[in-house]
Parts: structure tokens; C-alpha cells; sequence
């Protein structure tokens, strides 16, 4: 039997040519101190994008990219086909799990200073590897095709439109058009299954094969310092005496730590289940507070602390800074000192990150600006704000009701917070202005023309002015006051 797996083998390399360069690149020698638990994260990350591949290739074969079924389709893989469920859920929480993995090879990659020479573009394309795995995220939350994709997605192409000049075509070209359509779920069925996938094996094997060529990155030692003059020679040097094969002397731990990975995913999978859907995306539902998947959240917290003014700039500046830092790092930055302990700027500025990112991200989770949505049945309005009401004030106050104008704003210290307290609206601002806010929308506030008819509309705005905190005086227009200053305001 060996003799004649010896032979088949002797045949394919014969012929292919590949059996001896897989068998040099399995055991490329490494150096010993670089066999540790910390040098596994890139094998886990590769191991789980194939476990997404797979998952991915089994769930295309249900899944229809159109608009009309494809959140149908995934109600079929959940409830009607066998483990369906299960294999969403493999899918969901591989991602999740990919970014994290990723997220911590990037991190151990730039504390241990293996961005250096002769490694300065292995680690930009390991920022490519990055920017990938969360656009595959982000498509992939987009197939659900939800309330929350939707509306996620509306936010998405938002952002993008304020791009100067190129926004207005990208969002087309991403859309299919200026709104979310029929074309928007088949374009993005094909980033998310065909390009970006494509793009992503493309780098893994570029980034692979810079491993091999350049050797898996030793130990840091304090004081052993990165020249570009000498540093090949001493790794080569190190290799020689002190290597060991990648396989299996070192890579058994990375299988071990693969596989835990793997098995953790199973878990998650099968205790939590795969993510959504939610309702069905329905544009004429307003009432409602989308989240983006986890990985997301804290840009979901960051917008939602930013001031309007402060929105566009900081979208457009801050990433374009951030990543162009990430792909200059080793450029500026590919000699000196590798070890963290002679590195605290390195040390510091990963803590700062990390300690940001858990806080925005804790932020995302809960969200105390969000509409609170069942303010309007479990918070009616207080009995204190209905006294000595006309009928039509009164039924302004249940049309603020009915309408949940209490999801954003609170009255009495009950309601939601993402809009302004409405206890002295009136006092803030003129019936027209308010009139003008409500109809026409304006900053975070959806225009609710087309959710009212006249009659309600009169009702609420007597209502609302009504509201002026303990007896302040009506707010009055300040231009038509100058321009005919002989008049006086109305009075309370």
C-alpha cells in the first residue's frame, strides 16, 4: 500500500508539478520561539473563510436574490428544510467570528512589529484582508433583506452619496439605481458571492505566499533591532540553527486552535441560532430603530453621538485618515525596535482602540438616544398635560399618540430621547416652525407629510402649542418681530 501511494504520488507530481512545492511549503522551516500560541490567529481566519465558502455555497443553492423572495426564502431554510436554521447560523456566526480572529492577528501583527521589513507588504495586504472580511460581513447583512438590512442599507448609501463628486454615480451603480429597488439585492448578491469572495481568496494567497517566501516572523526580542541592511541574513541565520518544520512541529497548534475555534461556532450556532429576519422591509414603516449586525455597531453609536454639523466631515475623513495610517505604517515605520516592552506608543494606542471600540460597541447594544418603541401604550400622556384642553387639543395629544411621536420624543420625562423633550416645544419654537419640522422632516426627524391628513395635523399643532414648560411665553419669530417692531408678541 505505500508502495503504491508512493507511485500515485510520484504520477501527480510527474504531471502536475505540485506535490513537491506543497510538501516545501508544509515544511518551510520556522523558528522554534515563533512555535507559540500567539502566531495561530491567521490559520483560524483561514480555516473559518473556508468554513464560510462552504456555508455560503450551501445556502446559494436555497437563497433567491430578489426582492420579492428573498426574505421568503430564508423563512424556508429556517422552518422548512432540515438544519436550514443550523447552517444560517453556521454562516452568521462564522463571520462574526472571522472579523474578531482577524481583528486579533491584525493586533498581535502590529504589537509584535511583524509589519517590518521585509514584511512591509504582507501586512498592507493584510489591511486589504481586513477592509474584505468586513465588507463581506456587511453585504451579508444586507441578504436578509429586513427591516433592519433595509433600512441599514438606506443609511449605507447615505453615507456614500456625501462622496465628493464620485457619490452620486457609486450609490447608482451600488443601487441599481437612486432608491432601493429590484436591482439593489441581485448587485449586491453578486458582491457578496462572486466579487468580493473572489477578491478575498485572491489576497489570502497573495498574503500566504509572502509567508512562505519571507518566513514566519520570529520571536521579538528587546534590543534585536530591524535593519534593512541585516535582517535577512540574521533570520536566516536563526532558521539554521534553531528552525523547526511548520508541519507538524508547529502547526499542531494551530490545527488545535483552529479546530476550538470551529467548535465554538458550532456552539454559538446551535445555542443562539442564526440572526433574523425581522419583518419584512416595508418602506412605509418609519417607526422603526434598525441596528446594523455586531460587528457594526459602534459606527452605529459613533453617528448617533456625532452632531449634524459634524456628520459628513467626520464620515469622510475620519476612514480615508484611519486606513491610509494602516498602509503607511510599515512604509514609515519598517526598521527599529519589534518587542512591545520598548514600544509603549504601540502599546498605548492598542489599548485606547480597544477600550474605544468596546465602549461604542456596549453603546450600540443599547442605545439610550433610540426610540423607546412601546412608549405609546406603556407611557400614556400624563393626565397633568390634559387639563383645561379644548376638544381639539385633546385630540392633538391622541393623535401624538397614535402616531408614537413618543418612540423619539418624551413628554414629562417618558418617551424616547433621540429627538428633543416636547414639554416646552412650544416655548422653542412658532407654530409654523413646528409645522414645517413635522410635515417636512429636518436633521434625524423623517418628514410625516404623507402620515397625516389635514385634520390630525391641526389637532397636533394646537396640542403641542399648548406645551410651554411651567407658563414660559410662545416662542415668537424673531424676523417679523425686527421687521415690524411696533408689534408685540401674542400673548400667553
Amino acid at each position: 500500500m505505500a508502495s503504491l501511494k508512493q507511485r500515485v504520488l510520484d504520477w501527480l507530481d510527474l504531471r502536475l508539478g505540485l506535490i513537491r512545492p506543497l510538501t516545501d511549503a508544509a515544511t518551510h522551516p520556522t523558528p522554534v520561539n515563533s512555535a507559540s500560541w500567539l502566531y495561530v490567529f491567521g490559520s483560524a481566519a483561514t480555516v473559518l473563510l473556508i468554513l464560510q465558502v462552504v456555508t455560503g455555497i450551501l445556502l446559494a443553492l436555497v437563497y433567491s436574490p430578489s426582492a420579492n423572495e428573498a426574505w421568503a426564502s430564508l423563512g424556508l431554510l429556517n422552518h422548512t428544510i432540515p438544519l436550514g436554521w443550523y447552517l444560517r447560523a453556521l454562516h452568521g456566526w462564522g463571520s462574526d467570528f472571522m472579523i474578531a480572529i482577524v481583528l486579533l492577528h491584525m493586533v498581535q501583527v502590529f504589537l509584535f512589529g511583524a509589519y517590518k521589513f521585509p514584511r512591509e507588504l504582507t501586512w498592507i495586504v493584510g489591511v486589504g484582508l481586513l477592509l474584505l472580511t468586513l465588507a463581506m460581513a456587511f453585504t451579508g447583512q444586507v441578504m436578509r433583506f429586513d427591516q433592519d438590512s433595509y433600512w441599514g442599507l438606506g443609511i449605507g448609501a447615505s453615507i456614500i452619496s456625501r462622496v465628493p463628486f464620485i457619490g452620486a454615480p457609486l450609490v447608482h451603480l451600488l443601487l441599481g439605481g437612486p432608491i432601493l429597488g429590484g436591482a439593489t439585492l441581485s448587485r449586491f448578491f453578486t458582491l457578496h458571492v462572486f466579487v468580493i469572495p473572489g477578491l478575498l481568496l485572491a489576497a489570502v494567497a497573495v498574503h500566504i505566499w509572502m509567508v512562505l517566501l519571507h518566513g514566519v516572523s520570529d520571536w521579538p526580542m528587546p534590543g534585536r533591532i530591524v535593519r534593512r541592511t541585516t535582517y535577512q541574513q540574521q533570520y536566516h541565520e536563526l532558521t539554521a540553527s534553531t528552525g523547526i518544520p511548520f508541519v507538524p512541529d508547529a502547526a499542531w497548534k494551530d490545527a488545535v486552535f483552529a479546530a476550538a475555534i470551529i467548535l465554538a461556532v458550532m456552539a454559538c450556532a446551535f445555542f443562539f441560532g442564526p440572526i433574523g429576519p425581522s419583518g419584512v422591509p416595508d418602506p412605509t414603516i418609519i417607526q422603526t430603530a434598525p441596528k446594523p449586525d455586531f460587528a457594526f455597531l459602534w459606527i452605529y453609536a459613533v453617528l448617533a453621538f456625532l452632531p449634524t454639523s459634524l456628520e459628513t466631515p467626520v464620515m469622510m475623513i475620519a476612514p480615508v485618515l484611519i486606513i491610509a495610517a494602516l498602509l503607511l505604517l510599515p512604509i514609515f515605520a519598517g526598521e527599529g525596535e519589534r518587542h512591545w516592552s520598548r514600544r509603549p506608543v504601540a502599546v498605548l494606542l492598542i489599548s485606547v482602540i480597544a477600550v474605544t471600540l468596546g465602549i461604542f460597541t456596549h453603546l450600540g447594544t443599547y442605545t439610550p438616544w433610540s426610540p423607546i418603541m412601546d412608549a405609546w401604550t406603556s407611557a400614556p400622556i400624563p393626565p397633568s398635560l390634559l387639563l383645561n384642553r379644548t376638544p381639539l387639543e385633546r385630540q392633538g395629544a391622541l393623535v401624538l399618540q397614535d402616531k408614537q411621536c413618543r418612540n423619539c420624543h418624551s413628554i414629562a420625562g417618558a418617551g424616547g430621547q433621540r429627538g428633543p423633550a416636547l414639554d416646552a416645544i412650544a416655548s422653542r419654537m412658532t407654530e409654523d416652525q413646528i409645522i414645517r419640522q413635522v410635515l417636512q422632516g429636518g436633521g434625524n426627524m423623517p418628514a410625516y407629510g404623507n402620515a397625516l391628513n389635514p385634520s390630525e395635523t391641526k389637532a397636533l399643532m394646537r396640542f403641542l402649542m399648548t406645551l410651554r414648560g411651567n407658563n414660559l411665553a410662545p416662542a415668537i419669530d424673531a424676523s417679523t418681530h425686527l421687521t415690524h417692531p411696533t408689534s408685540s408678541p401674542p400673548k400667553p
